[in-house]
């Protein structure tokens, strides 16, 4: 039997992230993934600028930034002339949601190429990733002293805890009997697909809407920065049979547009999917977590379901790590499901909103503004009423000379003193000090390792219990 401390169930961009999190803490953590490799096509391609600045911290910034590209315009074609074009989401929004982050704005890379820059970092931190192994059961002990990992082949493994991160289908979520509530979005299908294309320019995300008289349905093909290839998604009448095959999709693609079937290239990857969304009821059990789709469903609408994945990931790793080194108590493992499971929730609505048409992409989508306000490891001490509060996100920006959030970077804890004498702390926490920051205000802030605040004041007073209530 192989042992670790926390095994991993999903190499997809949440199991990756986590691996990636828990390698740079120190942490033996293995991954484990049912497929022989990583999987292939572009499905979740939006990065949110919040889910950017985990990237940064992860150290894989330079790469997504290299791989990707910003949004192209939308072009509207109707009868093969060019009628229009459109935005993808509000400029001014996300402007001034984006105010306080070093990334103005979604960036488009393919999921594909998001998990290889992911493995490669985890393998340069000495991170392991076992492909072809699929996880079929697992048990906990009835003391909750550890659990235990089944496969299809190959032999068990035992951890200290487990992560589901194995998908919307999860065996393990399954295997834990854990329940998960949801809807279908919209009954119509989707193709999507990734195809190599002639005849269309790559600077516009191409969008045929159907006929007046309801035609064959939507199709959009929208270039992937980075690569040679166009995502391409075509809409169907409920209960139609989607065909993936290669000349399934040209034919789709020539009856929706002005496209010739073998303008369509090449067909390197395609599937078909039903708008849903669902939340697991519990995103804990015991000693096993979960975490992206195997915890919520999105509709693809907005580019919420990857980012709210990684998050997930992020707010876990370092708890796990701060449980697994015995510097925490193992009841901070309770604030996942406290904090994350929200969080889900709330982007389940916004998806679904955007996906009907009643939400604008914009400020809510770009996630920024998200945070754990309510969260049980947010405390301030100061009057109620300013701005930057217990549970927010910590800005950007720069301090005496420093940007923060390279202050920041890293699996620490960050005391952030404004206009006020920093108190002594344990060496285990960072300290950026400074007379003057805008996105601050004065007082004392204690900045968690995901970039969120944990604690606030005027005063040192009450900060040296919470230190020591979250172990430093």
């Amino acid at each position: 039997m192989r042992t670790t401390d926390v095994v991993i169930v999903g190499a997809g961009p949440t199991g990756l992230a986590l691996g990636v999190d828990l390698a740079r803490r120190g942490v033996d953590a293995l991954v484990v993934e049912k497929a022989d490799g990583l999987f292939p096509g572009s499905r979740g391609k939006g990065l949110q600028p919040r889910t950017m600045e985990v990237l940064e911290d992860l150290g894989v910034m330079e790469a997504i930034l290299a791989a990707g590209g910003p949004y192209p315009v939308g072009m509207i074609w109707r009868d093969g002339e060019r009628v229009g074009e459109h935005r993808m989401f509000d400029p001014q929004e996300v402007k001034e949601a984006t105010a306080d982050s070093a990334f103005t704005e979604p960036w488009m890379v393919p999921q594909w190429r998001t998990q290889e820059i992911l493995f490669a970092r985890l393998q340069e931190l000495g991170g392991r990733v076992e492909f072809g192994r699929e996880a079929v059961g697992l048990d906990q002990d009835e003391d909750e002293d550890g659990v235990t990992v089944r496969f299809a082949a190959g032999p068990e493994v035992r951890a200290r805890y487990a992560v589901a991160a194995d998908g919307g289908r999860s065996a393990v979520r399954r295997a834990l009997g854990v329940e998960m509530t949801g809807e279908t979005v919209d009954p119509n299908p989707a193709l999507v697909a990734d195809v190599t294309v002639s005849g269309l320019d790559r600077g516009h995300w191409h969008m045929f809407p159907p006929a007046a008289d309801g035609g064959d349905g939507f199709l959009a093909i929208c270039p992937l920065a980075g690569t040679e290839e166009f995502q391409l998604v075509a809409r169907f009448p409920e209960g139609t049979a989607v065909d993936v095959s290669v000349e399934g999709v040209r034919k789709v693609a020539a009856a929706r547009s002005h496209l010739a079937p073998e303008d369509i290239t090449e067909v390197r990857w395609a599937s078909d999917f039903r708008p849903r969304m669902a939340l697991a009821d519990r995103f804990r059990q015991g000693r096993v977590f979960l975490a992206g789709d195997a915890a919520h469903i999105h509709t693809p609408a907005g580019g919420q379901g990857l980012n709210t994945s990684v998050q997930d990931a992020y707010n876990l790793g370092w708890k796990l790590g701060a449980v697994i080194a015995g510097s925490a108590p193992a009841t901070l493992l309770d604030t996942y499901e406290e904090e994350r499971r929200p969080i889900a929730a709330d982007m389940l609505g916004l998806t679904a909103g955007v996906h009907r048409g009643e939400v604008r992409r914009g400020a809510a989508t770009v996630q920024l503004g998200l945070g754990y306000r309510e969260s049980s490891l947010a405390q301030d001490t100061r009057p109620a009423g300013t701005p930057l509060r217990a549970g927010d996100r910590a800005p950007d920006g720069t301090l005496d000379g420093v940007r923060l959030h390279d202050a920041f970077r890293g699996p620490h804890w960050t005391l952030v003193a404004v206009g006020v004498a920093a108190p002594e702390v344990p060496k285990a926490v960072r300290v950026a000090a400074g007379q003057e920051q805008p996105s601050y205000g004065r007082g004392l802030f204690l900045v968690r390792p995901d970039g969120y605040v944990g604690w606030a004041g005027d005063t040192a007073a009450g900060l040296a219990g919470y230190l020591a209530r979250v172990g430093l």
